[in-house]
């Protein structure tokens, strides 16, 4: 096989056939700088951003110009490479793996496991643009480019090295990219390909089927590039690339099958191999036609493959905006397809000068027709309307082009019987949205040839030409890429609007160095999956290295279960009703804040104000208390009874008052962890046996949400909701104090079933600060809600926003608005309704709607990851709290 490829010079590509083509990657890794900050969208988009998207590709169409050519290409994923981003930013100056971080190497361990053998890809777009002008030095270059390519083959025969391109040309080709460039700016995201990339590009079309280059490694390559050397662009031979051997229609050559394909002796070494039995059958009636053998066989020293190029042949005339999308119903397969666009763009004026030969002629076959007795054929008035229609719609602008496209859809496998599987199974898709697809016998190689950079296009696909106006064919979708999730972090799940398996990966904790909040809320039913989204996230951020305070309301205490599980050893349970370990704020906040704190609390606990006389001996007594050696709020009501006894006057009264109200306070079990100076105190400092910290409010009740708007309401209700609303108070001030006491490492701040503290104006200040404050600190806030009105009046600053299971139709609605979709799309409410994690069907549980920080939306199915440890204690369903991890995925 010839390679195409001559020169290549940063993203610069001559041809063997003289052409120079300037190659770009489209919608590069959010790490890599491009020529756009547009992020990469999810596969659930508004209809405005839709719209929107679709004008810009309509621009980027309508400025190009030439014969442009699009690669849609499926690189191969490695297990490997998962792990590498899973473990990304976790090393020290020295690249070894931070000590707090190592809990982590569990999850990649699993995660290899797990991925390890699976089909996985990754769609990537590519575009080549031909480097020729109008202009008679345009012309003048491509005359001299079409010599020296001619040259160049006649080097090859004769064995002579080929002409370099000069550095004069090398400068005006590089001066046409950057016009290029320039017009592309602003329609679509682009960087410049690098030479190993575009030499990938060829590795990738020649391995598959078998384990291919991967494109990770291509992009961080210097190799193959070439260099201006005493005025000539020098490159390094390419002739490695064509040691392989193709054949269209190849059988296997494995075993007795070695010598196919190698005439007669070929056929009768197959019909009757060695060990074989005469049976009077007719040998060659066993061997496959070879108009059966639609595929190609491509054989390199990695070994064989098998590809099938199918074209279109026919699209439908007119399609629905929602149905136009040829290239995203691709990512549905559970194979991975790759398409090539040759692109031919003809300007309005001649586009129209064409379409007017064409109504003339369809004019001259209906007088002939007229004299015939069958009268006029259907076709011919369809004709004509299609060309009205056409010509009308390049007559509005003269910025309008007509797309001239030649379609070529890819499949691969390892076997030629899988292989003619995929491309049967391909056929019958598109079939089914009326598109027409060939697998023509005899063309399989001219096929592939496009598929190849710097290859010219073969004269016998232009029957398969589409006609169509640069608006019709950017609805299809081949300048669009969707992914769901992070380039790195935590294998959250599956990217379930992929038919292969695709990681989706959250790094919740890097979103403040992205300048962007690390909240995340998920919104749902009952048992939709929103406690298992909420642990396996808050598991991987502390086995990475971050901490997590986590407020349990739950009777059973399930996150405390879950804390002693997954962490053991590095977690701190705080029961408010068992009161093990003390929240004393003096004893908890040395200094200044202990004070305030344990002033606070004790004004909200007493309901008294702040500037009453009874606030003033209040304030004294805890400042007399915290300067003792042994400060705690146990000799606050000591301070106040020694007031009370020592004096007279209003003050003496006021302290005997309020130290009679705190004695009845504390003779309450559940204000023991305040005021019982022999409990151990609660670490906040976020030690190796405090990463995790978890303060469980199970027995602690709270007024109603009423009450708090009127006073005399709230002073009705019983001791123990006015001691949970107190508490509450320090559980929030712990909590905050956690998330921003050191602002070098992240701080989770988890609380499942957020109405139980956006119900009290404590636990609504909480939150308000952290979502407000988190980003500056270092922290986030993880919530679960079934209704995202509860999430409170900040719900908006929330960045990741996760919507599960929501049969109630008014509910989904809210929830999608809330993660930023349409709730009004009827499709969208169906999907939340009935098809997101069905009840009763085990193995589609834990699917949600995920959007993230770049506000790409995508419908995932969370995993549990395989660590013993966490999938034994994640589950709240109360036929599984005692099984293992049989079924890890949800």
């Amino acid at each position: 096989m010839r390679v195409p490829i001559r020169h290549i010079a940063g993203h610069l590509l001559w041809s063997t056939e003289g052409h120079a083509w300037a190659l770009y990657r489209l919608h590069p890794g959010a790490d890599e700088p491009g020529h756009s900050t547009e992020a990469v969208t999810g596969a659930y988009l508004p209809a405005a951003v839709r719209e929107e998207q679709l004008q810009r590709i309509t621009q980027l169409i309508r400025s190009l110009s030439g014969e442009p050519r699009l690669f849609g290409v499926c690189a191969q994923s490695d297990a490997s490479e998962t792990a590498w981003r899973m473990l990304e930013g976790l090393h020290n100056d020295e690249d070894d793996l931070r000590a707090e971080a190592r809990p982590w190497v569990e999850h990649v361990e699993a995660a290899l496991d797990l991925l390890e053998g699976q089909e996985m890809h990754r769609r990537t777009l590519w575009l080549a643009v031909p480097l020729s002008t109008d202009s008679k030095r345009g012309r003048g270059l491509v005359a001299r480019g079409l010599g020296t390519g001619a040259f160049g083959e006649l080097s090859d025969t004769l064995g002579l090295v080929p002409s370099p391109v000069s550095d004069t040309d090398l400068a005006r080709a590089r001066e046409k990219a950057a016009q290029i460039e320039a017009q592309m700016a602003g329609a679509i995201p682009f960087r410049a390909a690098r030479p190993a990339e575009i030499v990938w590009l060829v590795q990738h079309a020649l391995h598959r089927g078998t384990s291919e280059p991967l494109l990770s490694e291509a992009a961080s390559s210097a190799l193959y590039a070439g260099r201006v050397r005493q005025g000539l662009l020098v490159s390094p031979s390419y002739a490695d690339l064509g040691q392989v051997r193709i054949e269209e229609g190849g059988f296997p050559r494995t075993g007795q099958r070695q010598s196919q394909g190698r005439g007669w002796r070929a056929l009768l070494a197959h019909g009757l191999g060695a060990g074989s039995k005469v049976t009077g059958r007719q040998w060659w009636k066993e061997t496959l036609s070879p108009l059966q053998r639609r595929w190609l066989q491509v054989e390199t020293p990695d070994g064989t493959g098998y590809q099938a190029h199918l074209v279109l042949a026919e699209a439908p005339p007119a399609v629905s905006l929602q149905a136009a999308d040829l290239f995203a119903q691709l990512e549905v397969l559970d194979f991975p397809v790759d398409f090539t666009v040759s692109l031919s763009l003809i300007e309005a004026g001649e586009a129209r000068r064409k379409i007017q030969r064409k109504r003339t002629e369809l004019v001259d076959q209906v007088d002939q027709y007229d004299a015939r007795p069958t009268g006029l054929p259907s076709d011919i008035p369809e004709a004509a309307r299609d060309l009205g229609e056409m010509d009308a719609r390049l007559a509005r602008t003269s910025a309008e082009v007509e797309v001239q496209s030649v379609t070529v859809l890819t499949v691969w496998a390892p076997t030629s019987e899988l292989c003619d599987a995929r491309a049967r199974a391909l056929e019958k898709l598109l079939a089914g949205a009326d598109y027409r697809m060939l697998r023509p016998v005899g063309l399989q190689s001219d096929l592939f040839a496009l598929g190849l950079p710097g290859s010219v296009r073969p004269l016998s696909v232009r029957e398969f030409t589409q006609h169509q106006v640069a608006e019709d064919w950017a609805m299809s979708g081949a300048f669009t890429r969707s992914e769901a999730g992070d380039p790195n972090g935590i294998l959250l799940g599956f990217d379930l609007d992929s038919g292969t398996a695709r990681p989706v990966m959250v790094n919740v904790a890097d979103a403040p160095k992205q300048d962007a909040s690390a909240s995340l809320a998920v919104v749902g039913d009952l048992g939709g999956g929103k406690s298992v989204l909420q642990k396996c996230v808050q598991s991987a951020v502390v086995d990475r290295g971050a901490r997590a305070i986590c407020i349990d309301r739950t009777p059973v205490r399930e996150w405390a279960r879950f804390a002693r599980g997954s962490a053991p050893g590095r977690c701190q349970i705080i029961d408010a009703a068992q009161a093990e370990l003390s929240i004393d704020p003096l004893r908890l906040f040395p200094g200044p804040e202990g004070r305030r704190y344990a002033l606070n609390y004790l004004t909200l606990q007493l309901g008294i104000g702040a500037m009453s006389i009874e606030g003033e001996v209040l304030h004294h007594a805890v400042e007399q208390a915290a300067d003792l050696p042994d400060a705690s709020m146990a000799t606050v009501v000591e301070t106040l009874g020694d007031t009370a006894r020592s004096g007279t006057g209003r003050r003496t009264d006021a302290a005997a008052s309020v130290a009679g109200l705190l004695h009845l306070i504390t003779s309450n079990p559940l204000a023991r962890m305040v005021f019982d100076p022999t409990l151990p105190v609660a670490r906040l400092h976020g030690s190796s046996t405090a990463d995790l910290i978890v303060i469980t409010t199970a027995g602690l009740t709270l007024p109603p949400k009423a009450a708090f708007e009127k006073p005399e309401i709230l002073h009705q209700q019983p001791l123990e909701a006015l001691i949970g609303r107190a508490v509450l108070y320090l559980i929030a001030a712990m909590a905050r104090q956690a998330a921003f006491a050191d602002p070098s490492r992240f701080c989770a701040v988890v609380t499942d079933e957020l109405y139980w503290l956006t119900s009290s104006a404590e636990g609504t200040a909480l939150v308000h600060e952290i979502l407000h404050d988190g980003r500056k600190h270092y922290a986030g806030l993880f919530a679960g809600s079934h209704d995202e009105t509860e999430l409170g009046p900040d719900r908006g600053l929330f960045a990741y926003k996760a919507l599960a299971r929501t049969a109630d139709r008014g509910r989904a609605r809210r929830g999608l608005n809330f993660i930023g979709l349409d709730g009004r799309d009827e499709d969208l409410v169906r999907l939340v309704t009935t098809n997101l994690s069905p009840v009763g069907i085990k193995e589609r549980a834990g699917e949600i709607l995920l959007t993230g920080p770049r506000q790409n939306t995508g419908r995932i199915k969370v995993h549990i990851p395989t660590v013993q440890r966490i999938a034994d204690h994640i589950r709240t369903t109360p036929t599984d709290t005692q099984q293992g991890t049989k079924d890890v995925t949800v």
